[in-house]
C-alpha cells in the first residue's frame, strides 16, 4: 500500500536539526518523508527551477514548510518584482497545486513580522531576526491567501511534531467521514436510480395499459395461486377466472358441489366417495379475492378430503 508522502521544505543549515527530528517523526508514523538534502528532489540544469518544483510537488500528499531566520541563496528566482528562494518556491507551488500545507514560522521571526507590517514602507529599518526582508514579504503574501494558510509559530521541533500529530489525526478522521459520505452518496444514488426506473416503468405501464385495467386484473386473477390449486383439486384443464366468492360459488355449483354450513365446506358425492372441499376465508376480503404472492401461498388455504361411502348391500343384515 502506498504511503503518504510528506515534503519537508525549509532552508537547510539553520533548521537542519529540526528537519532531522521531523524526518524521524514522519517515519515513525509510517509515512514517507521527502527532503531535498537527501537527494529526493532531482533539481538539475536542464529545466527551470519552477519545472522541477512542479514535478516533485505533484507527487506528494502534504507539504510542511518551516520558515526560519535565513533566506537561502541557492536558486533565487524573480516573479513580479519579488525574489523567491527554493523553499519559498516549493511552498508557492504546493499552494498552487492545492496540496495540504502546514506552515511553521520561528516565533521570533513571527513576532518581528508585526514590526515589519508597521514599517514595510521604510527601507532603512534593520530587522534583528532575519537576514533578508524578503522573508517577511513572503509571510505577508501567504497570510493574505484566502485559504490553505495554516500558519503556526514554533520554538522547538516538538512544537511542530505535536501540532502535526493532532492535524494528521484530524485528517484521518475527516477521511473516514468523507469515505462514509461517499458510501452513503452511492447508496442514495442507487435508490434514486431505482426510483427513476420504477417511475419510468409505471409511466410505461400507464401509457401501455390505458383502458386495459380490467384486462390486467383478469390476468392477475387467472394467475392467482388459488386458481392453480383449484384446477389441480377439481381436475380442471382450462383457464378459470375468479374475482370473488360469487365466481367461486358458481364454479363449485357447476361441478356438483353444495355448501355444508355445519362443517363450513363444499361437498360432493362422486364414485361412492364423499368429497369435502375446505376453502379458507383468509383468501377473501369483503367477498373479493385477495392478491397473494406465490411465495406466500400455502396449500392449507384449500384442502380436499375424501371419505368412502358404504352401499346398502354392504350392510351386515
Amino acid at each position: 500500500m502506498a504511503k503518504p508522502r510528506v515534503f519537508i521544505s525549509s532552508t537547510f543549515y539553520d533548521l537542519r536539526q529540526i528537519r532531522v527530528e521531523l524526518d524521524k517523526f514522519i517515519e515513525g508514523l509510517g509515512y514517507e518523508p521527502v527532503r531535498n538534502e537527501e537527494g529526493d528532489i532531482p533539481y538539475g540544469k536542464d529545466e527551470a527551477l519552477q519545472a522541477y518544483c512542479y514535478k516533485e510537488i505533484a507527487n506528494i500528499d502534504v507539504l510542511v514548510s518551516i520558515i526560519g531566520s535565513r533566506y537561502g541563496s541557492a536558486g533565487i528566482i524573480k516573479e513580479k518584482e519579488q525574489e523567491y528562494s527554493v523553499s519559498q518556491l516549493e511552498l508557492k507551488t504546493a499552494l498552487k497545486e492545492d496540496k495540504q500545507v502546514f506552515v511553521f514560522i520561528d516565533k521570533n521571526v513571527f513576532t518581528e513580522y508585526e514590526t515589519y507590517i508597521l514599517n514595510k514602507n521604510n527601507e532603512n529599518v534593520i530587522y534583528k531576526y532575519v537576514d533578508n526582508v524578503n522573508i517577511y514579504k513572503f509571510i505577508e503574501e501567504i497570510k493574505a491567501l484566502p485559504h490553505n494558510n495554516n500558519i503556526k509559530g514554533f520554538e522547538t521541533a516538538e512544537d511542530i511534531t505535536s501540532y502535526l500529530r493532532e492535524q494528521f489525526a484530524g485528517l484521518f478522521k475527516q477521511f473516514m467521514l468523507d469515505n462514509k459520505r461517499v458510501k452513503e452518496t452511492l447508496i442514495i444514488r442507487d435508490i434514486e436510480n431505482t426510483a427513476k426506473t420504477l417511475r419510468e416503468l409505471v409511466d410505461y405501464l400507464k401509457e401501455d395499459s390505458q383502458g386495459k385495467d380490467e384486462e390486467i386484473n383478469r390476468i392477475i386473477r387467472i394467475n392467482h395461486p388459488m386458481v392453480g390449486r383449484l384446477k389441480e383439486l377439481l381436475n380442471i384443464h382450462y383457464n378459470i377466472y375468479i374475482e370473488g366468492k360469487r365466481d367461486l360459488e358458481a364454479l363449485l355449483k357447476a361441478r356438483g358441489y353444495k355448501f355444508n354450513p355445519i362443517e363450513e365446506c363444499w361437498e360432493r358425492t362422486f364414485n361412492n366417495e364423499l368429497l369435502k372441499l375446505f376453502i379458507s376465508e383468509d383468501l377473501f376480503e369483503n367477498d373479493k379475492l385477495k392478491y397473494i404472492k406465490a411465495s406466500d401461498w400455502s396449500d392449507d388455504f384449500i384442502k380436499l378430503e375424501k371419505a368412502f361411502l358404504q352401499k346398502d348391500d354392504d350392510l351386515p343384515f
